[in-house]
């Protein structure tokens, strides 16, 4: 049923749910500190927000981190780490070295009281251009010119690990997004034609991956249904079967999607493989704000606790024939947002990052966190980072990426801003706090430099939170005296 805005606008005076609502709707916000917008509604300063916290059982997160003499992770006090992969160190079960570009990753329980993983690397282009792409394994290749693809990771009970292919020849796999039966959704965040950058086959798909059934990844195939575009991530409404997907793309900026399943679809290991490249519906959304109005772009919220509803627009050809998806769509038709980055599903809903906003957008940002309720079909916006307006400094968190949703409660975020690299964590009610930070320069002396944190997420059973560091490419286990966190 189509949401209108006269539906909307009747709603939102029924219920108060409108620009304002801060409080009510269980927001996330981001520390004083780091809001620059003046317009920004935060609950106080720094010093009010540590006394309120003291007398309600003590500050959120974990304290300080701690410089690390490996010159690799700071993590606070009581914390350690432990490398899982390094790619040019760690080696495949082929005896081929662990490739680069750790980007999105999940965890699966696997027999035997096993974790397994899958990791997706970024790397695009031809296969020359890398020193470590992912293996052409002989049965699981797409495209042979392309360096990119996933590896699967078997972290056993003592200790060991084993790792191996997933799937190769895809190009610039990045955030991606676990299924509710068990396997793993690689995105294209490039979507070159054959022929271009010497690919042989066309790119801009998603992609299956079974950790647990390694014969159920032969002869790998594009879910056209899903669309063909920048893809980053993509996460699946376990009641309704929706999927919902993003998009990284400006000029014009990016959209979220949602896939509607065929009548009578069941889902299940190896049931994308059946269907056929129309399958389905891909929408893309057009919000509408309180009164009513149409919003362009989600940059225009710079209140925490906006509320705006969301309507579907079909999507005119999907494979992006001859023009790309985003630009079917004319000014007014739909909304954008720059950065459309990781998404992570939980409380009944799907968490999703727009890293940031510059020029090319309405509104200046460094990050917003949206909840999508797809029973009340509401976007709410959650977490908003104001311009960081110095990146170098330790302190501020800038352009998030990669999420998760914590056992512990909130979200952990890894950070792909400027400067200083973290993982960090927001509470469900307003709160930011570190959790690790990128300690390893690959830059110099003088123009230090540190690469993103990616592939955010905790083991199944809670106590180890992995992520990776993108490059040069290392998958980390941390853990430590984790515990629920505070509302403060």
């Amino acid at each position: 049923m189509s949401l209108t805005r006269r539906d909307f606008a009747r709603r939102s005076a029924i219920t108060g749910a409108g620009v304002a609502l801060i409080g009510s709707v269980g927001t996330l916000a981001t520390a004083p500190g780091a809001l620059a917008s003046t317009d920004t509604e935060t609950t106080g300063d720094a010093d009010d927000d540590a006394d309120h916290a003291d007398r309600h059982g003590g500050a959120v997160g974990y304290g300080p981190l701690l410089p690390d003499p490996k010159g690799v992770l700071a993590l606070p006090a009581g914390f350690r780490y432990r490398v899982i992969t390094y790619s040019g160190k760690t080696k495949l079960e082929s005896g081929e070295f662990t490739p680069s570009n750790h980007d999105g990753t999940a965890t699966f329980d696997g027999p035997r009281g096993t974790t397994l993983l899958v990791n997706n690397h970024e790397l695009k282009g031809p296969r020359a251009n890398w020193k470590y792409p992912v293996p052409l394994t002989e049965g699981l290749v797409y495209d042979p010119a392309a360096s990119g693809g996933c590896t699967v990771v078997e972290v056993r009970p003592g200790g060991a690990v084993a790792e191996w292919v997933g799937i190769a020849g895809t190009s610039t796999n990045c955030a991606g997004g676990s299924t509710p039966w068990g396997t793993w959704l690689t995105c294209e965040e490039n979507s070159d034609r054959a022929g271009v950058n010497g690919m042989t086959k066309d790119h801009g798909y998603v992609f299956e991956v079974d950790p647990g059934d390694r014969r159920a990844n032969r002869n790998p195939k594009p879910l056209k249904f899903f669309g063909r575009y920048d893809h980053e991530a993509v996460v699946i409404d376990p009641r309704r079967g929706h999927a919902y997907l993003t998009e990284d793309a400006a000029g014009p900026n990016g959209l979220f999607y949602r896939w509607t399943p065929p009548k009578g679809f069941h889902y299940g290991p190896r049931g994308f493989r059946a269907l056929a490249d129309d399958a389905g519906v891909l929408q893309a959304p057009k919000c509408y704000d309180s009164g009513g109005r149409p919003v362009d772009d989600l940059s225009r919220a710079t209140k925490i606790g906006t509320v705006y509803g969301v309507d579907w627009v079909d999507v005119p050809d999907r494979d992006a024939k001859t023009v790309d998806v985003r630009k079917q769509f004319g000014p007014g038709e739909v909304t954008r947002a720059r950065k459309l980055e990781g998404m992570w599903w939980g409380d009944g809903g799907a968490y999703i990052v727009s890293s940031y906003a510059r020029a090319e957008s309405p509104v200046q940002h460094d990050g917003q966190v949206w909840f999508y309720d797809p029973k009340h079909r509401t976007l709410t916006l959650k977490v908003l980072l104001g311009v960081n307006p110095d990146p170098s400094e330790d302190g501020a968190f800038d352009g998030p990426d990669n999420i998760t949703v914590s056992p512990y409660g909130g979200l952990v975020i890894a950070e792909d801003g400027e400067g200083v690299s973290h993982l960090f964590g927001a509470t469900d009610s307003g709160r930011t706090y570190p959790i690790a930070r990128n300690d390893l320069n690959i830059g110099t002396e003088e123009e230090p430099e540190f690469s993103e944190f990616t592939g955010v997420t905790f083991s199944p059973d809670g106590k180890t939170l992995y992520a990776n560091i993108q490059e040069p490419g290392i998958m980390l286990a941390v853990t430590g005296p984790w515990r629920r966190q505070k509302r403060g």
